[in-house]
């Protein structure tokens, strides 16, 4: 299933997650921040690190590596955390780096190929393509909906009755 991908003109964060670039509606980015170890929450699944106090507001820590079952976790001075706004819910994702934001033309967006891996092929708004560059653009509030994760409830579900 492919996302229809808009005629306009967008701005996506890129990060590393191994030796892939993945990428992010800048829009949904809140800030990035360097990498600090979350309090542990009982029963959490590994991908879920636990959580953090954000000025406030209590933030879960998922580290898509773990979740994207990455074989080398490791944590360094490149290791940030980038806290996105999706919905009424704030969240933190733990990746490798980030290298800059890229601005994408409908031109550059590619389909997503159908085959079975890690991501599910619903997660994926596109491949963006600048020069030798390729990014998965990830549909973050699909992502971080999905059933094993459930921190974004999904509107429908809302309306429970």
């Amino acid at each position: 299933m492919s996302i229809e991908l808009t005629s306009a003109t967008r701005e996506f964060l890129a990060f590393k997650l191994g030796r892939e670039e993945y990428g992010v509606d800048i829009l949904r980015v809140q800030e990035i921040r360097s990498f600090e170890q979350p309090t542990r929450m009982a029963n959490a699944p590994a991908f879920i690190l636990g959580v953090v106090n954000l000025r406030g507001v209590i933030v879960p820590i998922i580290d898509m590596r773990i979740k994207f079952g990455m074989a080398e976790v490791k944590y360094d001075s490149f290791t940030v955390v980038i806290v996105l706004n999706i919905g009424k819910q704030v969240i933190g994702m733990v990746v490798d780096g980030v290298s800059d934001v890229m601005t994408l033309t409908p031109e550059q967006l590619r389909p997503v190929p159908e085959f079975s891996g890690v991501i599910d092929n619903n997660h994926v708004l596109a491949i963006g393509s600048v020069g030798d560059r390729m990014l998965i653009l990830l549909d973050i509030e699909r992502v971080m909906s999905s059933a094993e994760l459930g921190l974004v409830s999904q509107a429908s579900t809302a309306s429970a009755g």
